[in-house]
């Protein structure tokens, strides 16, 4: 028996083959998709119910392993399906990956993290490169840094979307611009959930993570902005932004390949705003308590002198109306 029942299944799988008992499915859309493990990982973390779906109609059909059907599925291919497959189990899949589109991509699940070697760096303001130094860039202190990660982009509404089914920002058609609009306390929610779907620790940056890593790390030249000493090379500010933000990662990279650090949105950062204490520190966490967050970077409404890599700026943890405020995320180890 066991032997007929494999020739029957190899007689199965070879007609499936001739297509003449078959059924044409069209899915999604317009194709975005980067691998078929990774467009199936974007599938399993974000609707693990519907997984089940594509596993069934591979057993049904005898197509290939689930990944590369849902490859299928995201790039918008036809799916050769046997008629005996009820549409009504095909029907939530397809409905769900088309009003999804944004996650076609598995960048736009989780972002693309660039690891930041750890390091020394003096921390603060110098006139070096020219212009006045704000009072809370000083004084100038040594600090010690472990390695971390850093998103290669600020967070895009296309991720907040698909994390949080809402978006909140003033410049709302555009899934690749920057995510704006968002509170402090509103960015802790998006990661605690992101940290749920995925089993990771993303979190802000330190103050002390932001700058030296818009500074360049261990790869540091200098430069007064995130990448250069010309703004318009690296950053998208009043004089350029034509009003708006701008999808991210179109400006030049910084030393590390980090984009948007200088411009574009300004960035929370984890710690309470505060004093700057003049002593060496080691992996510091800013103050203890405060009333205000730490928000770093420049936006594409402010002036060229608050995209420096020094300059600071705060607000209070509960508060969304900058459209010019985002976010981008760290992770102290990659998972």
């Amino acid at each position: 028996m066991k032997y007929i029942i494999i020739v029957v299944c190899i007689a199965l799988a070879l007609l499936m083959m001739s297509f003449q008992t078959v059924t044409s499915v069209k899915f999604g859309g317009e194709s975005q998709h980067t691998g078929s493990i990774k467009a199936y990982n974007a599938l399993s973390v974000f609707n693990p119910e519907l997984v089940e779906i594509v596993r069934e109609l591979c057993r049904l059909s005898f197509l290939q392993e689930p990944s590369r059907v849902a490859a299928g599925i995201f790039s918008g291919d036809t799916v050769a399906l046997p008629e005996t497959v009820s549409l009504q189990r095909v029907n939530p899949l397809r409905s769900w990956l088309v009003s999804n589109r944004e996650l076609q991509s598995i960048e736009h699940v989780e972002p693309e993290m660039i690891l930041v070697l750890g390091g020394s760096f003096t921390m603060g303001c110098s006139t070096a490169k020219g212009g006045a130094c704000e009072n809370d860039e000083s004084p100038r202190h040594r600090v010690h840094l472990s390695d971390f990660y850093m998103s290669k982009y600020e967070v895009t509404q296309a991720q907040w979307k698909a994390v949080m089914e809402s978006n909140p920002s003033y410049f709302s058609d555009c899934d690749s611009c920057p995510v704006e609009r968002v509170s402090w306390n509103d960015a802790q929610a998006f990661i605690l959930k992101l940290n749920q779907k995925t089993a990771k620790n993303y979190r802000l940056p330190t103050e002390a993570e932001w700058e030296y890593a818009a500074r360049g790390g261990k790869k540091s030249k200098g430069y007064k902005y995130a990448g250069s000493d010309t703004i318009d090379s690296v950053a998208w500010f009043a004089d350029n932004s034509g009003g708006k933000t701008h999808p991210v990662g179109q400006k030049q990279a910084n030393e590390l390949g980090i984009y948007d650090m200088s411009g574009n949105v300004w960035e929370w950062c984890s710690d309470w705003y505060g004093n700057y204490s003049a002593e060496v520190q080691t992996n510091p966490g800013g103050p203890n308590s405060g009333s205000n967050r730490a928000l770093r970077g420049g936006g594409w409404n402010g002036l060229a002198s608050r995209c420096r890599v020094a300059d600071r700026s705060n607000d209070g943890p509960d508060n969304r109306n900058r459209n010019s405020g985002g976010f981008r995320l760290v992770l102290a180890e990659k998972q």
